[in-house]
């Protein structure tokens, strides 16, 4: 086997003969991504759902589907995107024309997340061989099983000599980042990109960071509630909530905000089966011993062996549930990707014994370690202060906080890092109007969560904190590419001789002339 070393020097050795520069070998790498997507779908689908249970449907519709797309649009426009773009010159120095001109940058890492392992390791290269670089992939090793069959696939349909896939954790991750590349591209999470980030400074590497954060909505009393509720819980629950730009938590004004957790509570039920149940628990009061039931509003004393008064044992903060052989969980309902995210995520549930995260479990709360589920979760009555508040939530948990109106809103985002996504849910065009130039957010979506990730229209990335650089379509194209500048004058005649040194007293009238010109 390769090593980084040898693996990116052929890389850059295949680069520098111009092999990937012609746009007929860029089409025929699209196309044979394509042929890839198309015969071995099913197979890469499986890998996802063996890897955290991704249903297959979902990496269809929102992987694969997507990565189909992004080569329809990109390979009939390449010819465009490639041409030379014509500026106008300066008068002083006509005749003279300039023109910019795409260029590939060379060779590009692409680190991918496992969270969208498909689509997040395909959509970025297909933006890299329209520019017509070299890629090097490297999957997330949490979804080892997508990373072995991508690559076997990339070495089977793409041209071997322009690509490499290379597996492994941090260690071969590490090495990477000790080579020289041309552009890197990474999607994941802060802590990981500010190690990219300084890896890259080293080598004054361009770079791309898809990063995350806590990307907030908005909805008042003039939103549609029912659809707000459906795509909402969509949009935060598909996945088991591990998608970058779902909704983290909702600011509802005071007179729809448990109405509108009812309906989302309503929504993921419809969506994704029982989320509710006698498991359901938070705390109440002073005494630790008691907690409430939110199915039925009921006081229930837990025994010192972590029993009800009815026997029933509810599933803990740390995941224990001695019930769950009696929960079957939906198929369209994806898994936890691992034991240490299971248990992050168990943790930002209300605690009896930390009075920063009291909240009301509207519907979910608890969990199934063995098979690394977590049922769709809504809380109310939340404090900015809770744990669940602290950092991107990155699961099934959705905190629903109080808000007096769109004012308030916007300050309460304001001062947080700036998300990768921001959603309003309203009718009202003065708050669309305040949200749109009152908040700084990667992308901004009125009544519809997720929907500028689906379109290779629209360029996609974050700002501040939730990262840089953006692509999808014609921004994926320049951001592999470097636009050169180019400009040509003819050597007769030669104006440029009217301002050569040395400054003569006409000279230097001339040049006073023209620096008053336009005053």
């Amino acid at each position: 086997m390769a090593t980084a070393h040898e693996a990116i020097d052929r890389l850059h050795k295949t680069f520098r003969s111009g092999v990937t520069r012609p746009l007929r070998w860029r089409r025929a790498q699209l196309d044979a991504m394509e042929r890839m997507l198309r015969e071995q779908s099913t197979r890469l689908a499986r890998a996802a759902r063996d890897d955290f249970g991704k249903p297959v449907a979902e990496t269809m519709l929102m992987e694969i589907n997507l990565v189909l797309e992004e080569i329809r649009f990109a390979r009939p426009r390449l010819a465009r995107w490639t041409a030379r773009k014509p500026k106008p010159m300066h008068w002083l120095l006509q005749p003279a024309a300039g023109w910019t001109v795409a260029e590939p940058k060379g060779v590009a890492l692409v680190i991918s997340p496992w969270n969208y392992p498909v689509l997040l390791s395909l959509e970025p290269m297909v933006d890299a061989i329209a520019a017509g670089d070299c890629v090097c992939l490297k999957p997330s090793e949490l979804s080892p099983k997508t990373g072995r069959v991508l690559a076997t696939l990339v070495d089977r349909y793409l041209d071997r000599r322009a690509f490499a896939v290379v597996q492994g954790g941090a260690q071969e991750t590490g090495e990477l980042l000790e080579q020289p590349f041309d552009h890197i591209f990474y999607t994941g999470g802060g802590r990981v990109g500010r190690i990219v980030m300084e890896a890259a400074a080293k080598q004054l590497t361009p770079i791309t960071l898809e990063l995350g954060g806590k990307s907030p909505v908005f909805v008042d009393c003039t939103a549609d509630l029912d659809t707000a509720a459906r795509r909402i819980a969509w949009g935060r629950f598909v996945n088991a909530g591990q998608t970058c730009v779902a909704p983290d938590y909702v600011l509802a004004t005071s007179d729809v905000a448990d109405d509108l957790a009812q309906r989302i509570a309503k929504a993921a039920y419809q969506m994704f089966g029982m989320t509710g149940g006698r498991r359901d628990v938070v705390a109440s009061g002073n005494d630790s011993n008691t907690r409430i039931g939110r199915n039925d509003g009921r006081l229930r004393t837990v025994a010192a062996d972590g029993t009800t008064e009815d026997g029933r044992r509810p599933d803990d903060r740390n995941g224990h549930d001695d019930a769950r052989d009696a929960h079957v969980w939906s198929p369209s309902y994806a898994q936890i990707v691992n034991d240490r995210h299971y248990d992050r995520l168990m943790s930002l549930m209300p605690n009896p014994d930390g009075p920063s995260s009291a909240a009301h479990i509207v519907c979910g709360g608890y969990g199934d370690r063995a098979n690394r589920h977590i049922a769709p979760t809504i809380l109310t009555h939340v404090s900015p202060d809770a744990p669940v508040m602290q950092e991107e939530i990155f699961g099934p948990i959705l905190p629903i906080l109080e808000i007096a109106d769109a004012a308030s809103a916007v300050a309460f985002i304001n001062a947080r890092p700036r998300p990768l996504a921001c959603y309003v849910f309203s009718r009202n065009a003065a708050t669309r109007r305040r949200f749109e130039r009152d908040t700084s957010s990667g992308a901004l979506g009125f009544n519809l969560p997720l929907g500028h990730l689906m379109s290779s229209r629209l360029p996609f990335g974050g700002v501040g904190a939730s990262g840089m650089g953006a692509y999808h379509g014609y921004a994926g194209f320049l951001e592999f590419s470097h636009v050169k500048t180019v400009v040509a004058k003819p050597t007769l005649p030669d104006t440029l001789a009217a301002i050569y040194p040395p400054y003569t007293k006409r000279k230097r009238a001339l040049i006073s002339m023209l620096t008053d010109f336009g005053k």
